[in-house]
C-alpha cells in the first residue's frame, strides 16, 4: 500500500498486486468517516483522471473537490483493526 494523497479532508491509497495492472485505490473522506476502494476499470479511469488534474497544476481544495466525487459513492464506514 502506497500512501499518495493527504490532506485535512482525504486520503488516498493505492494497493498493488490486486489482480489488475494498477491495482487498486482507496479513498478515505475523513469528515463523513466513509470509504470507497476503486478496482478494475474504475480504477484505471480514477487513475487518468489524477494524471490530468495533476498536470493542470491544482491547489489541495481543487484535489479535494475532485474526490469529493468520488467519496459519494462511498457507503462503507471507516473501521479501526
Amino acid at each position: 500500500m502506497h500512501m499518495l494523497y493527504n490532506s485535512e479532508n482525504f486520503a488516498v491509497m493505492q494497493h498493488m498486486g490486486d489482480g489488475h495492472p494498477h491495482g487498486g485505490f482507496e479513498i478515505v473522506d475523513k469528515t463523513s468517516r466513509r470509504e470507497i476502494y476503486l478496482a478494475g476499470l474504475l480504477a484505471e479511469h480514477f487513475q487518468a483522471s489524477v494524471e490530468r488534474l495533476i498536470g493542470d497544476e491544482v491547489d489541495e481544495m481543487h484535489i479535494d473537490d475532485f474526490l469529493s466525487a468520488y467519496t459519494t459513492l462511498a457507503h462503507h464506514p471507516v473501521v479501526l483493526h
